[in-house]
């Protein structure tokens, strides 16, 4: 497998074309932002963390009939995935009340969702990813009414399998952001990664923030959180 020209680079990411026009090579870097790239940083070994929590997860997912893109993990920071045409739409999934939502409607973190909520965001860096209803999402030809649908469905099965895997290391879901892409067949497939940069992740028992979050508010410690995930996602369940 051949790296050829940089695709794209993004916050988080490089993709690459390869000598097969059906696939991608995904580079994970260690460049940390947030507030959308507001505030920026570096987090060590961040990259090595969330390629192997990504593969771990979306081979995790695909064993119960989650289509991804995933394919294989090359190297520490590089996996190879299928070529993709990304849809402009992220898609959050949310458990509990927590960052912008409970500041949003002026709630305390930590409430429990009923029914779980999906929000959806136009895929917009210049634009701040503005929140995004179904109806607008379908007039500005995002996506079709069948396409969310689609993903919609495919994102309460990735709540539940995620939920599952992650309680039993120790961890509670709080929310999560997705992406989904499109394959030349026009299949939509999970896309993009799970890691902690895109969950809220909770020690069970304190309730220590093991994420991104820890890298948002100053708390510390950010390497030692991801690096804790990193091998309870690694390790056997209830180890």
């Amino acid at each position: 497998m051949t790296k050829g020209e940089l695709k794209y680079e993004g916050k988080a990411k490089k993709v690459y074309a390869t000598d097969n026009p059906e696939t991608y090579i995904v580079e994970y870097k260690d460049d940390a932002t947030a507030f959308n790239a507001q505030k920026r940083g570096t987090i060590a070994n961040k990259g090595i963390v969330n390629n192997a929590v990504t593969s771990r997860l979306f081979t995790y997912l695909a064993s119960f009939d989650v289509p991804t893109h995933f394919i294989e993990q090359l190297s520490e920071r590089e996996q190879l995935v299928k070529a993709v045409k990304i849809i402009p739409i992220e898609v959050i999934v949310r458990n509990k009340t927590a960052g912008s939502f409970a500041k949003r409607y002026g709630v305390e973190e930590g409430i429990v969702l009923t029914p779980t909520v999906l929000e959806w965001c136009y895929k917009s860096d210049a634009l701040g990813d503005p929140p995004l209803n179904d109806v607008t999402a379908i007039a500005l030809g995002l996506a079709s009414p069948d396409e969310l649908e689609t993903m919609m469905d495919l994102a309460m099965d990735i709540n539940d399998g995620l939920i599952t895997f992650f309680a039993n290391r120790g961890l509670e879901l709080i929310d999560f952001k997705i992406e989904f892409g499109k394959l030349p067949s026009g299949e939509i497939i999970l896309a993009d990664e799970i890691s902690p940069d895109t969950c809220r992740l909770w020690d069970t028992a304190s309730g220590e923030r093991m994420d991104k979050d820890r890298f948002r508010r100053d708390l510390g410690n950010v390497e030692g959180a991801y690096q804790e995930v990193f091998k309870r996602v690694m390790g056997d369940a209830n180890a």
